[in-house]
């Protein structure tokens, strides 16, 4: 079955990038529900290497505030929940308990080339299916890449020794951005039938 147009409107046509954000809150109970979309979409192998801080107090903003790069501070420091969508590099110590086939993890942790590519693609897959989830939950989406990757792994993720790949801000705003949408490349500019 397929989505009807206000379903389709909601994901992609009508969804824009915000410039700014309402007060109204992003709560807990929608973060969970949130990732309990994400976690759904396939990923190669089941590998799900994806892993997401979900950052909503003042004080972790203060913390994030100096890797952005200057057009972004605004509006993630204004933002009621900013996610760093990160890997995990060692992704394949849970494969025992993801993925039943026989010596699955021993194809990861016996090639690091495999294993950082399968991270990196599979976790920016996720990443994605955060965006969609988000905007299916009703709320505006803010997908980023100015920031010192660095600087946010040693704030936020040298603990537990995951790595950056983008950051998304989630909210709410009270309507479309003022400007039109940005052009983008057509069927026959951008695709190839063979």
């Amino acid at each position: 079955m397929a989505l009807d147009d206000a379903g389709l409107d909601l994901l992609f046509r009508n969804a824009r990038t915000p410039v700014a954000w309402n007060d109204r809150p992003v709560g807990q109970e929608t973060l969970r529900q949130l990732y309990d979309l994400v976690r759904l979409g396939p990923t190669s192998g089941n590998c799900c290497p994806a892993r997401f801080v979900f950052i909503t107090t003042e004080s972790c903003r203060e913390r994030l505030r100096p890797a952005l790069s200057a057009g972004n501070v605004q509006r993630v420091m204004t933002a009621p929940v900013t996610v760093i969508v990160a890997h995990d590099p060692l992704f394949f110590d849970r494969m025992d308990t993801l993925n039943p086939a026989p010596d699955v993890r021993q194809w990861f942790a016996a090639d690091v080339g495999l294993a950082e590519e399968t991270a990196f693609r599979n976790g920016t897959l996720q990443g994605a299916y955060l965006i969609m989830a988000a905007r299916a939950l009703g709320l505006s989406v803010l997908p980023l890449s100015g920031f010192d990757g660095a600087m946010v792994e040693d704030c936020f993720l040298a603990q537990k020794g995951w790595q950056a790949n983008f950051l998304v801000c989630l909210g709410y705003t009270d309507g479309p951005p003022p400007t039109a949408r940005a052009p983008r490349p057509d069927f026959d500019d951008a695709c190839v039938i063979v």
